[in-house]
Order: C-alpha cells, then sequence, then structure tokens
C-alpha cells in the first residue's frame, strides 16, 4: 500500500486572492500525486489546510480534491477551524468534539489525531484525546500502527519551530502511546523534511506545499532580530509512505520538474538486470532474456 501525505497547505494566507502563491503551490502538488505512476491508496492532508480557518478557504480545498480517484483524509494544524472545517467536510469523523478517527488496512490501524489548541501555535493533547487513543490501540494488540497528527513532538533543532520534552501535551502523548512496539508517526507543521527516533517510534515530519521554514539551526533572540532568513521559496513536498507489510519506508520528494539526467534506456538496462538478479526479484526467465 501506498499512502501520499501533503501538510501546511495554509490556502487563504493572501486573503481574497484566488490566485495567490499558496493555492498554487498546493494544486500542483496534488496534480502531482494524481499523476504518480502508482496511484497512492489514500491521501492525507496533515493540517493547516487553511491559514485562517475560513470557509471560503476550506471550500476551496474541497473543490480541488474532488476529483481524486482516492480517499482524501484531513487532520486539523494550528491554523484550522473545527466548526468551519465541519461544515465544508461534514462527513469528517469526530470524536468528543476533536476530529481524532481510525482506518484500518490489512495488517497496519492508522490513527488520526486531532493536536489543536485554538488559538496558541503549538500542539495540544489532553486527557480526553489521550484516552481515546489508549482505548483505541488497546483495540488491536500487537498490530502495527501509524499515528497521524500535525504537530511532532520533539526538538527539531530549529528553535523557533520545536517542542520542548517537558511540555504538558508531549508527555500526554508519550503516555498514551506507552511501549507499544512497531509505532510509527507522520507529522507536519515544521514546513521542512526531518526523519528522526522519538522514543524508539520512527517519525517522519513531511514538507510543506507552502513555503518552507528555512534550515536555520542557530540560537535566536526573540528581542534582537538578526535578519536571518526565515522563510525560503523551496519547491512544494510530498511525503510517499510505503506499507511493505512490515513497516513503513518513507520518501521525501519535491513537486517540479527536475532535469533528467538518465533513463531506464537500453544502456541502463544492464545495471538494472544486475540489481534485479542480486535482489532475487526477477522473474523466471528475466536473466535469461
Amino acid at each position: 500500500m501506498l499512502f501520499a501525505q501533503l501538510t501546511d497547505l495554509h490556502i487563504g494566507f493572501e486573503k481574497n486572492n484566488p490566485d495567490e502563491l499558496n493555492f498554487r503551490r498546493v494544486a500542483a502538488a496534488i496534480d502531482y500525486v494524481k499523476g504518480l505512476a502508482l496511484p497512492p491508496d489514500r491521501l492525507f492532508l496533515t493540517g493547516d489546510l487553511t491559514d485562517n480557518g475560513d470557509r471560503q478557504s476550506y471550500e476551496r480545498l474541497r473543490d480541488l480534491i474532488a476529483d481524486c480517484a482516492f480517499p482524501v483524509h484531513l487532520c486539523t494544524g494550528n491554523h484550522d477551524d473545527r466548526a468551519a472545517m465541519r461544515e465544508v467536510f461534514p462527513h469528517l469523523p469526530m470524536q468528543d468534539g476533536f476530529v481524532q478517527y481510525v482506518i484500518d488496512e490489512p495488517g497496519v490501524r492508522i490513527i488520526v489525531l486531532d493536536t489543536l489548541d485554538p488559538g496558541h501555535h503549538g500542539g495540544a493533547f489532553c486527557h480526553r484525546r489521550a484516552a481515546w487513543l489508549k482505548a483505541r490501540l488497546a483495540e488491536v494488540p500487537g498490530l502495527p500502527i501509524l499515528i497521524v497528527l500535525h504537530h511532532p513532538p520533539i526538538e527539531t533543532g530549529i528553535p523557533w519551530m520545536t517542542a520542548h520534552p517537558t511540555e504538558p501535551w508531549v508527555v500526554m502523548l508519550d503516555k498514551a502511546i506507552g511501549d507499544r512496539p512497531n509505532v510509527t508517526m507522520i507529522t507536519g507543521h515544521i514546513h521542512r523534511s526531518i526523519t528522526t527516533q522519538w522514543h524508539g517510534r520512527m517519525l517522519a515530519v513531511a514538507p510543506s506545499t507552502a513555503p518552507q521554514v528555512a534550515l536555520e539551526m542557530a540560537p535566536i533572540d526573540p528581542a534582537c532580530p538578526d535578519e536571518r532568513p526565515m522563510i525560503v521559496a523551496e519547491h512544494p513536498g510530498v511525503a510517499l509512505h510505503l506499507w511493505n507489510g512490515e513497516g513503513f519506508v518513507t520518501h521525501h520528494a519535491q513537486v517540479g520538474a527536475p532535469d533528467v539526467l538518465a533513463r531506464f534506456d537500453r544502456r541502463l538496462q544492464p545495471l538494472v538486470q544486475a540489481l534485479a538478479e542480486e535482489h532475487e526479484i526477477a522473474e523466471p526467465g528475466a536473466a535469461a532474456a
């Protein structure tokens, strides 16, 4: 199975501009996903779908994904508004007022979490959300789990875009998951591609479709602007998560036409054949063909 992920769309950043940069970038990213030679089984949009949580921006998103040939699943971010999302997406699953739900696939359970704390930039995870998560984990003991959420509960190294390990919501989320084996987490929020381990759990942060946060890891003094780059216009990002039956293999890609330096032609055919033979995946008779 292949799951695609787009995050941090921020539609509506330029109010009343139907041709805004963010919308054009996410439209290009969705076209990229729809054009994949191996179509994804699902697409996850992991929060900050809009910049202001307004109904008009959610309607633009709804129209943008209407013709996708695969299911599209929404997740809340700190720029989102649950009520406006539900107005435009009336079938959006909610539990106890939070956008949290389960998707079961053969061999793996997917759990979408809600880390929105209205009025705050950082994440939140309360006792009610934690109790719901623990109950969903207990239903499938031993089954691999994919947790989908907006905020990564990690120190990123980018000082103005990070979570401290002692923040209450981080501690609450960690305790709710517990020592459950084979947990993979995919997130957004940072506007950069990051891969790490969080308490033994594989965690991948997808790059944003909106412009990215600059990769600057030097300490920052909020009282002293130092003219460092903050937001940069790298190409929109896409994450692809391949489930191989045992775990997830994650790829991060950029949207846009790269220069093609080599193609699978007769010159590269010997290399491809040799690699196939080495890994014993060639079909019978292929080596002799």
